[in-house]
């Protein structure tokens, strides 16, 4: 970005954007960690007129689990704030499996999102004589609750053709004190080890999630901005759905991974206490 421009010439493409879509693990908070200033960035949106909507790959929760959450952490959430990969996945499958038995592998969280829309779900509570040979589609989320029985029957019904469809490509989600834990993406990498099918991912990076609100809400995607931490997720489904870009260094994401990335971000900032600042009049 050309240094010699001014606050105003810098922003302007930031500024103009009235839909804001919000990760949150690594950049509104980690755990139950609160970033300092998140909270005041979403009552600056508000004030500004502008809206927001926590958007986040994290499928072992359902959308009703983040309200409680937030709500919890302190930030103002409604119904419509929240859009998350599992309930993107719902209604991917009630499109694409209407009635067709689904071996689901991920949280009972996830599994009541997926029922949520309809979604036949087959699971390995089931004993065997319940369970079918063959299923249409096996889906995975991130599966905090995973036991083995769900890798093995996963793995037989890949290998019996099912398809394969997983809410998020996350391959770590990141915990406080540098923690992580394997995510969705790394639960799939061993099922595609184990059967050599790969899957095809519904949530961030694909632009499916920002075009579905982008149509919902009547705005238009060029005035839509996607705020995360992550370079292959939240950045990459901004530049996919033709949106504006801000990566902050708050999480997964640090100054030297965005210098060797082949795309930028629109804009790198420190935070989102550094954004409110930005937009604020």
């Amino acid at each position: 970005m050309n240094e010699n421009l001014t606050a105003d010439e810098r922003y302007r493409r930031l500024r103009a954007c009235t839909l804001y879509l919000l990760d949150m693990d690594g950049t509104l908070y980690l755990g139950d960690e609160v970033f300092d200033g998140a909270v005041d960035f979403i009552r600056t949106l508000e004030a500004t007129g502008r809206s927001y909507i926590y958007l986040t790959n994290n499928s072992s929760r359902a959308g009703e689990d983040y309200i409680t959450r937030l709500r919890r952490l302190g930030f103002p959430c409604e119904r419509e704030n929240v859009f998350t990969s599992g309930m993107a996945t719902g209604l991917w499958m009630r499109e694409h499996a209407a009635g067709k038995p689904v071996f689901v592998v991920g949280t009972r969280a996830f599994q009541r999102e997926l029922a949520s829309y309809g979604v036949n779900l087959l699971t390995a509570s089931l004993d065997d004589k319940s369970l079918p040979d063959r299923v249409d589609t096996v889906c995975v989320g991130f599966d905090t609750e995973l036991v083995y029985r769900d890798l093995q029957l996963a793995v037989h019904y890949l290998r019996k053709g099912a398809r394969f469809i997983a809410a998020n490509p996350d391959w770590v989600c990141p915990m406080p004190g540098g923690e992580v834990l394997p995510d969705c993406g790394s639960i799939c990498a061993l099922l595609t080890a184990s059967t050599g099918v790969k899957p095809v991912y519904i949530g961030k990076p694909d632009r499916n999630m920002v075009d579905l609100i982008s149509e919902e809400r009547k705005i238009p995607n060029g005035k839509i901005c996607c705020v995360g931490d992550r370079l292959y997720t939240d950045i990459a489904v901004a530049q996919n759905a033709g949106a504006v870009s801000v990566c902050v260094l708050s999480g997964e994401s640090d100054q030297a991974m965005i210098d060797a990335a082949e795309r930028k971000p629109d804009y790198v900032l420190r935070d989102v206490k550094e954004l409110a600042g930005i937009l604020r009049p």
